[in-house]
């Protein structure tokens, strides 16, 4: 019961940000999509999109600063003490991707 004691807070903080974090993973996979594979050919990009990169690198930055704004502080207050420092943000940023990951998987379950 110990380690779940200590690490409830940060495992349920991260995993909610995980949620938010849905809308930032999403975008950037839009926007690698759309250009940097495109332009080696390895996807094609959307046909109507002649806005270029710019909109797209405003939104994408904006974005992560919003949830950068929420993720830092809040694993700054959920961090156990007596962890390691190092361990506690690789296994803080290994959560966060999790709801995502859980998304794509289900969706290709599903829409097959």
């Amino acid at each position: 019961m110990r380690p779940l004691r200590r690490w409830g807070a940060p495992l349920a903080v991260n995993l909610i940000l995980g949620v938010v974090a849905v809308v930032p993973l999403w975008l950037s996979t839009m926007f690698v999509l759309s250009y940097p594979l495109a332009g080696l050919g390895l996807a094609t990009r959307e046909p109507t999109d002649n806005d270029g990169m710019l909109p797209w690198t405003v939104v994408l930055a904006l974005v992560w600063a919003v949830f950068l704004a929420l993720w830092i502080p809040l694993n700054r207050w959920a961090r156990p003490e007596s962890c390691a420092r190092g361990r506690y943000w690789a296994a803080s940023a290994g959560l966060v991707p999790v709801p995502m990951v859980l998304l794509v998987v289900l969706s290709v379950l599903f829409d097959g």
